[in-house]
């Protein structure tokens, strides 16, 4: 197969359908824009694992994804898309550059959801942009936005019930929508959901199941992915 992409956690590769990839999740993590670097055994596989049960939920739920099928411990096929270059970032809760940016304490829970927008580019940072910028900038149409922020605030509610079933709550999370290369009018939630871009904390406890173990030098990172796999197994099997 021939290899399209690779980015710092999965790579992409062509399949004999011009419509869909092959994603395959990597045992490497990264942080602080890739700054800190390290590789995880297994974490490929939980990754997958993971996202694979979010976005089979998901898809339940009635929200279109780009996920066709797991193919294998650490390779999923996908619909191909256009990536649109705005990132959505959803918090429920203030924590990480939101506490950076504002001075507020962590896990400070908000009125409502609080969305933002990044422009896509590892270059730059993925910095902070504004519905003005993704205008003058092309990245998206006011429609195109306006359904964006519909799709986020419908995942995150969908969401927030699904992880509380597992004893976590859902403090923020990253989504990247694309466009169906076989019919661009659809936008579809495409990428993936794990701890990598998700904020959980254990309910009970407030311990962090997530990348912030590996950001914050707090070690046992696998161990509370496999954790939170072993929920979301229990509660969608």
């Amino acid at each position: 197969m021939t290899l399209l992409y690779e980015g710092k956690a999965k790579r992409l590769w062509a399949t004999e359908n011009p419509n869909t990839l092959r994603m395959e999740f990597k045992n490497d993590a990264t942080a602080f824009n890739g700054e800190k670097k390290a590789s995880f055994e297994n974490k490929g596989r939980l990754n997958n694992e993971i996202s694979t049960l979010i976005y089979g939920f998901l898809e339940t739920a009635g929200i279109p994804t780009h996920f066709v099928r797991q193919i294998d411990a650490t390779n999923v096929e996908v619909k191909k898309v256009s990536i649109l270059m705005v990132e959505v970032i959803i918090r429920n809760l203030s924590a990480g550059s939101y506490c950076k940016r504002t001075g507020i304490e962590e896990g400070r829970l908000f009125s409502q959801p609080v969305i933002e927008f990044s422009y896509k580019s590892d270059e730059l940072g993925d910095p902070l942009i504004n519905d003005d910028y993704i205008r003058e900038m092309g990245l998206a149409t006011p429609e195109d936005l306006a359904h964006l922020r519909k799709s986020a605030l419908a995942i995150n509610s969908i969401l927030i019930d699904f992880f509380a079933k597992c004893g976590l709550r859902l403090v923020d999370f990253k989504l990247e929508f694309g466009r169906l290369v076989e019919d661009p009018s659809i936008i579809v939630l495409a990428d993936e959901i794990s701890p990598d871009g998700c904020r959980l904390w254990d309910i009970k406890t407030g311990e962090k199941m997530d990348k912030d173990r590996f950001r914050r030098d707090l070690g046992g990172v696998m161990e509370a992915y496999q954790e939170v796999l072993g929920r979301l197994k229990e509660v969608t099997a």
